[in-house]
């Protein structure tokens, strides 16, 4: 028993438990108190032990040596576990070469364990090992906090005035500001009409920028008014003097987190969430498990299952009526709404207290699922971000989804109009950080940061104070550690704590630096300046022409195309991408045009084969060329002398 638990410790417990607990915001996320977490930490421990333990006393039946024999196996095949994680670590074997030598090495150590008795009492004093992960992961790691906080919220707030004006606060992910920018400098009006509008009626404040490339450094930066110190979890406890902590004296709080949880359970209720519960955590710990005893490499970690809940599956069964500009399809396409987004717009009411409105929205943050319409289509998660081809085509989806983050401010705005708020209230409607796109540098590494700082750290920044009528531009030096001063400032709250930022009704900075943190504590200059915008993905002079016969040019293998064959808008699921490969003998650079029923839809470039062997992929944006039922999709290569087509299959 003792012999197996010390390898369980070293097979399961260790791994699971390390991976966890430098994962905090997977506990965040999924919002699992103490009780579902130590319980998980119970079953991770307590659970393979006992089952296997269990199967160790049934095979006693078959007699001794059947017990003895299948101690050995089950020794073998926990050494064999152990010698893949550790092969995938320190060698370059994977799949099946890593599989046969960690099995060689099972079954080595398996007859050495049947040969000398030290080798037992080895493993027998290493099963305290699981006490040992446990407390670690309890007491040193970033999400210990999480389990056991160390307070409930810090220093709230004091007066400085009698009118505290409602607070709405909308927080975007990933948005650069160069996305909305057209070639004057100003928000493209034509692309994004109601981020134009937004400007239009309040303080833009256009040379500001976010202090991280990564949420849980970037927003408690944003919402303590301190710069990135430590590398802890985004949560109350590591953070006590916060918005929420400040203004839960005063205002009523209606906060909508996703990342963080830095609204304390003594100021915020979180009536909508993300999937809960131990179940959940227990599937998704057993997704990871299989990902750690693998020989294959995974691309997938706990921090990447953010998702957001549908309407549907929070139960939400009347959702709010389709507004009529713009038309957002929530009348039919409930699948297309962000339960979160949802929340937040029901709560936009007037109420006799002060109250603070506070939404994370994690758009139009990857994964790019919408089209401008807002209706959300499916592709490979699997695409490449860089290469020929391949980051243009991620910056296009993101322009795309951008265009429905654009419906989902029209319609905010819509809402605190109807309900009398955009008077009286303190808008505010920012974004965390950007993302680069440009080639060799994308994302928000540090590569990225010194590469092309103006699309990781300039974000869209937008205060409209209580009664202001029309639209100016401000560009000071603003950091984002300026924005809870400037909130507290237009609120009438004193802080009471020491800040970094610096409110925006004090003088601007004389100082034009800015600094950013790839890590916490180690600021990183960057340039100062506002950005110019970047040229929009140029339309290609066949698109939105119509095309007949042409000439046969080869073959195509193209996939994504099961979902043109019957097509209903109503369902919110619209075909939105192709992809696929054609013959080696096209040239790479070779255009390729998509006709979706007879007119031109993308022209998009043949690149060489990326790890999925796919060649070419291709954004079909505009989805009033789709038609229900069945739409037929055309193929073209682009030549000097015209267009060839070629054969799907």
């Amino acid at each position: 028993m003792l012999e197996t638990a010390a390898l369980v410790g070293l097979v399961i417990t260790q791994p699971l438990l390390d991976v966890l607990g430098r994962s905090p915001d997977f506990f965040l996320f999924h919002r699992a108190d103490r009780g579902e977490i130590l319980l998980l930490v119970a079953l991770i421990v307590v659970l393979p032990t006992v089952l296997l333990a269990l199967f160790g006393l049934l095979s006693g039946l078959a007699g001794p040596a059947g017990r003895v024999g299948t101690h050995t196996v089950l020794v073998g095949l926990l050494v064999a576990a152990l010698a893949i994680q550790a092969g995938r670590h320190g060698t370059p074997l994977r799949g099946v070469p890593l599989l046969l030598a960690a099995t060689a090495v099972g079954a080595a150590v398996a007859l050495a364990y049947r040969r000398w008795r030290a080798l037992g009492r080895a493993l027998r004093l290493a099963a305290v090992g699981p006490l040992v992960f446990v407390g670690l992961f309890l007491f040193a790691s970033p999400t210990g906090p999480v389990v056991l906080p160390r307070g409930d919220g810090g220093s709230a707030g004091t007066a400085t005035g009698e009118r505290h004006p409602p607070v709405v606060m909308l927080v975007l992910d990933e948005l650069p500001l160069v996305s909305l920018l057209g070639p004057d400098g100003g928000i493209d009006a034509e692309r994004f009409p109601n981020f134009a509008a937004l400007a239009a009626g309040s303080t833009w404040y256009r040379n500001a920028t976010g202090v991280s490339g990564w949420t849980p450094y970037a927003l408690p930066a944003m919402l303590t008014g301190r710069y990135p110190a430590e590398p802890v979890a985004p949560h109350y406890s590591h953070h006590p003097d916060n918005l929420f902590t400040a203004f839960g004296g005063l205002y009523d709080i209606r906060a909508e987190e996703s990342i963080t949880r830095l609204c304390p359970p003594s100021r915020c209720e979180q009536p909508v969430t993300p999937e809960q519960g131990l179940g959940v955590l227990v599937r998704e710990t057993g997704t990871l498990l299989r990902q750690v005893t693998s020989p294959y490499d995974s691309r997938v970690d706990p921090q990447d299952a953010y998702r957001e809940r549908t309407a549907e599956e929070a139960g939400i069964d009347a959702a709010e009526p389709a507004p009529t500009d713009p038309k957002f399809r929530w009348d039919t396409l409930t699948l297309n709404q962000p339960a979160r987004f949802t929340s937040f717009l029901r709560g936009l009411t007037p109420s006799p207290r002060p109250t603070l409105h506070f939404l994370h929205l994690l758009m139009p943050h990857s994964p790019w699922a919408y089209l401008p319409s807002g209706a959300r289509y499916e592709a490979p998660e699997d695409f490449p971000n860089e290469g020929d081809g391949w980051v243009d085509l991620a910056r296009e989806r993101h322009l795309a989804q951008l265009g429905y983050t654009d419906r989902l401010i029209g319609e905010t705005l819509r809402t605190l109009r109807e309900n009398g708020l955009w008077d009286q209230a303190l808008v505010v409607v920012t974004a965390d950080h950007g993302v680069s796109f440009t080639k060799g540098a994308q994302g928000r590494g540090l590569d990225a940061i010194r590469a092309a700082p103006q699309q990781v750290a300039w974000v869209p920044m937008f205060v409209k104070t209580p009664g202001q009528r029309a639209g100016r531009v401000d560009d000071r030096n603003w950091q984002h550690v300026d924005l809870l001063p400037t909130v507290a400032d237009e609120a009438a709250i004193r802080l009471p704590w020491r800040v970094d930022g610096r409110s925006a009704r004090q003088a601007p900075r004389t100082d034009a630096g800015k600094l950013f943190y790839d890590r916490p504590g180690e600021p990183l200059p960057i340039s100062s300046g506002v950005p110019a915008a970047l040229p929009p993905p140029a339309r290609h002079r066949l698109v939105g022409t119509t095309v007949g016969a042409a000439p046969a040019g080869g073959t195509a293998r193209v996939a994504g195309l099961d979902a043109f064959r019957f097509v209903d808008p109503d369902e919110g699921v619209l075909p939105g991408m192709i992809w696929g490969t054609v013959p080696d003998s096209v040239p790479d650079g070779t255009e390729l045009a998509v006709a979706v029923n007879g007119t031109v839809a993308a022209v998009v470039p043949v690149v060489a084969p990326d790890p999925g062997g796919r060649r070419f992929a291709a954004l079909l944006a505009d989805d009033r060329l789709l038609r229900a039922g069945a739409n037929r999709v055309d193929l073209y290569l682009v030549e000097a002398g015209g267009l060839r087509q070629l054969t799907i299959s």
